[in-house]
């Protein structure tokens, strides 16, 4: 027999699905009160899962008055972005000296996860669907050999996840976000290192885009 799930995280996992999901917009204020009335628990609880998201980024504190959700700005985005492509593509370009047989084989291990987004996308909320994409980038960074990049890929990731939240809130997004990872682990599957590595770039400017920035996120040409 399983042991109840915890009142905080309880409160967290609901406010994160609703934070993921857009239902509730930057710059909404969010009550203890309100939130402990609408799942049967106590306010400590709820406090306890506003501090965990403002650590996360998605809230800002004002004693006595509740949380704001923080709006992602658009400098932070394209930030963001930037930085993540600065990582995922150092962990391919690692990856692609590798001998054939083990960019392959990285390939399949990621079309398995595509699959199984896919599966979640046609039947769970936004927040399976952003660990799904969370794990699948995870892999490709741990592929890469650098173990320091791929826990400071992991760190970012609570900002990450506000910008990808954003970029899946349509199911039309979902959908582009699983085909575009798919694609690019076709690629390595093939062992076609080229075309992993402009898939990987265009996916993280699709980002962009989805979510209304002016530019997509690049890296500045060598001198």
């Amino acid at each position: 027999m399983s042991k109840p799930q915890p009142a905080a995280d309880l409160a967290y996992a609901h406010l994160r699905d609703l934070l993921l999901s857009g239902a509730y917009p930057g710059g909404e204020l969010l009550s203890e009160g309100t939130v402990a009335a609408e799942l049967g628990i106590s306010r400590t609880p709820v406090r306890e899962a506003f501090l965990r998201l403002e650590a996360q980024g998605f809230l800002r504190l004002y004693p006595k008055r509740g949380a704001m959700v923080t709006p992602v700005s658009p400098g932070e985005a394209m930030a963001v972005l930037q930085a993540r492509l600065l990582m995922e593509l150092f962990a391919l370009d690692s990856l692609s000296t590798e001998p054939d047989e083990a960019v392959r084989a990285v390939g399949e291990d990621l079309l398995a996860l595509a699959a199984r987004e896919a599966t979640e996308g046609s039947a769970s909320p936004t927040g399976p669907i952003l660990d799904t994409a969370r794990d699948f980038h995870a892999r490709l960074m741990r592929a890469g050999g650098n173990s320091v990049l791929a826990a400071s890929h992991a760190a970012l990731w609570d900002q990450q996840i506000r910008v990808s939240a954003a970029s899946t809130s349509r199911p039309a997004h979902v959908a582009a976000d699983i085909e575009e990872h798919t694609a690019l682990a076709r690629a390595l599957a093939d062992a076609d290192r080229a075309a992993a590595r402009d898939l990987l770039t265009r996916h993280i400017g699709a980002v962009g885009h989805r979510i209304g920035l002016a530019r997509e996120p690049r890296l500045p040409s060598p001198c």
